[in-house]
């Protein structure tokens, strides 16, 4: 295991700049994601740490070394692909071992290193199949082995479960998160999906065009988004956010006037900003008297143990409420609704940037 620190990393294709100068240091046995849309440089920073993409600013160390110039196969890592990269023709146990013989490595060494791998993946059935004879799920198991045996200091993943559907995702992500518990290897993991990043990370960066937007701990990055982008980007369904004026203590969205929080600084009158609120702290009010905001229902999704609304302000402006499975709402519906002052957020119009 090791920490990988990451200091000042740009990089152009170019005169195209994808990325900005990333700063982070992940320690050692962290499991650490990288989160954000197509396109952020999320992949691209993480094939700098690999040594596959040259960085065109910046540094990276991994254990306490410089690998800056150091080739991929000697960096001691580890990656796992979304399209497994499996030897069609080898079985489970050989495209394990296959990285292990290449290197010279004594043959009951090999052969201790893949049943152990085996063992922790649950993998023993499965070693003399082909790759085509296993379910995807199977071969993501049989590529996460293969690195695995390699007993590297960092595991590298590039949106490894993209490729399954949604029932093996979920299984997937229990079984990575097992792994990690069990051999508290140093894992940098890039996802655009906000379920996987929430459920693996230790900590999570969430990237947006070519920079670190916030780096923190799931719960933490959920509970206080540092920007518009990260209230938006985390979370489903998204945070409402409506754009406002601050008048008379309260946040003029339109024609609606909603709460702002109490003894919130920098809110003086006339300031411009963008209001939010999320879905499953939107309370329904005993009545008008109790009421924050009032809506008309536009649309009912009833999901089982919750049920979605999506509803209108006054002046047409949205906002979604996750509200109790058991909430009878229909259509056309008008409704009362508490919006708590401690459940609200609040950033700046011009830079979006939390208040």
């Amino acid at each position: 295991m090791a920490e990988v620190r990451i200091s000042g990393i740009r990089k152009s294709f170019g005169d195209v700049a994808v990325l900005h100068g990333i700063d982070t240091t992940i320690a050692d046995g962290e499991f650490m994601v990288l989160l954000g849309p197509s396109g952020c440089g999320k992949s691209t920073l993480l094939r700098i740490v690999a040594g596959l993409e040259q960085q065109s600013g910046g540094d990276v160390s991994i254990g306490g070394r410089l690998v800056n110039e150091v080739e991929p196969k000697d960096r001691n890592i580890a990656m796992v692909f979304q399209n497994y990269a499996l030897y069609p023709h080898l079985s489970v146990y050989d495209n394990m071992a296959y990285g292990l013989r290449v290197r010279g490595t004594p043959k009951p060494e090999i052969e201790r290193r893949v049943q152990e791998a085996a063992r922790i993946l649950e993998l023993g059935a499965l070693l003399q199949r082909k790759p085509r004879q296993l379910s995807g799920g199977q071969r993501q198991r049989v590529a996460m082995g293969r690195a695995i045996v390699r007993d590297p200091q960092v595991f590298l993943f590039d949106e490894p479960l993209s490729n399954l559907d949604a029932k093996l995702r979920v299984q997937m992500r229990i079984e990575i998160k097992r792994l990690h518990q069990t051999i508290r290897t140093t894992s940098i993991y890039v996802t655009h999906d906000q379920v996987e990043a929430m459920t693996l990370a230790d900590r999570l960066i969430v990237m947006n065009a070519g920079n670190a937007e916030q780096i923190g701990a799931p719960l933490a990055v959920y509970e206080r988004p540092a920007s518009v982008f990260v209230a938006g980007f985390i979370g489903a369904p998204a945070m409402n956010l409506l754009r406002a004026r601050v008048e008379g203590g309260r946040a003029l969205a339109g024609r609606a006037t909603l709460p702002l929080p109490s003894s919130q600084p920098g809110l003086d009158a006339g300031r411009e900003i963008v209001w939010g609120v999320r879905p499953e702290h939107v309370e329904l009010a005993s009545g008008p008297a109790d009421a924050d905001a009032e809506v008309v229902v536009d649309l009912v999704e009833a999901l089982g143990a919750d049920t979605l609304v999506h509803a209108r302000l006054a002046d047409g402006e949205p906002l979604t409420l996750r509200l109790p499975g058991t909430t009878k709402v229909r259509e056309r519906d008008r409704l009362a609704l508490r919006l708590p002052p401690e459940a609200l957020h609040i950033f700046d119009a011009g830079t979006g940037r939390r208040i």
